[in-house]
């Protein structure tokens, strides 16, 4: 009945053709896939990087493959009152305005009620703090 119908709007309408074409033949295939169990899709593949497969997704580092030695303060400017401050892991890309410091500083820092450590490379953690 469907096809019956979507084959009389076909041949009534020119300029929605290739529109109801297109449904007409996945209402088809819907059909024919129903005695059939559907077929799992194969992951995507990622191309080759020069002539070699591709490696696995990059995955964010780990405190130990970044090798960062360091932190730093990044200072949240305000108009009233102090200037709250965030600490974070010396190579962290939500450091807007970052002022190297050492480990000893940042932990000293981070005592600070006014001063909080950056949700994003959590450097209490590798501090071994673990603030939350």
């Amino acid at each position: 009945m469907i096809l019956g119908y979507l084959d009389d709007r076909i041949a009534k309408h020119d300029t929605v053709d290739t529109y109801l074409r297109l449904q007409r033949d996945a209402v088809r295939q819907a059909l024919n896939g129903i005695d059939q169990p559907p077929t799992p899709e194969p992951p995507p593949q990622l191309p080759p990087v020069n002539g070699h497969a591709p490696a696995a997704p990059p995955f964010a580092p780990t405190a130990r493959e970044r090798q960062s030695t360091g932190f730093v303060v990044d200072r949240q400017p305000r108009a009233v009152g102090p200037e709250p401050a965030r600490i974070h892991v010396d190579d962290c890309p939500s450091a807007v305005n970052p002022q190297p410091i050492d480990g000893h500083d940042a932990r000293a820092a981070l005592l600070d009620p006014s001063v909080s450590p950056c949700a994003f490379c959590r450097p209490d953690q590798e501090l071994g703090m673990d603030l939350d």
